[in-house]
């Protein structure tokens, strides 16, 4: 081989263009390095199709536990009075709040009110969860 096709080859491999012995090995290394970890699964969908093997868990798939998502989320606040936040168990901090009435207090947990942010934050909670969160926190604190 004359020293001009060996140049030639090296600005081709340089370049990237590489000859098609390399080109498929460079396609598996590249598709082995952004392949997709995980899949979404909506609830009702078959998700398992075409993923044999696949564990998925449905997204909505229990029962919505308030205690639990209060000591996940509501309790940053409602645990230390942050942001002016009533306490739970605090039943004088509650008092006037539940004076107003459930509807109230549903509408400011869900929509946000004075330092709460709208649905305290809670992204994976429903309207119906926060109404729960709210009775969890409400029954709590009479």
């Amino acid at each position: 081989m004359n020293i001009q096709k060996i140049l030639v080859v090296l600005a081709l491999l340089i370049a990237g263009l590489a000859p098609s012995a390399f080109a498929g090995k460079v396609e598996d290394e590249v598709a082995a390095r952004i392949k997709k970890v995980g899949i979404v699964c909506v609830q009702g969908d078959d998700c398992a199709s075409g993923a044999a093997g696949a564990e998925v868990a449905a997204a909505g798939g229990g029962a919505f536990d308030a205690e639990a998502t209060y000591g996940t989320t509501c309790a940053t606040c409602h645990a230390t009075g942050a942001a002016g936040a009533p306490k739970l168990g605090d039943v004088a901090a509650w008092a006037p709040r539940l004076e107003k009435g459930m509807d109230m207090l549903y509408d400011h947990a869900i929509n946000g009110f004075n330092g709460m942010p709208a649905k305290g934050m809670c992204f994976t909670c429903s309207d119906d969860d926060i109404k729960a969160l709210v009775d969890y926190l409400a029954d709590g604190s009479k």
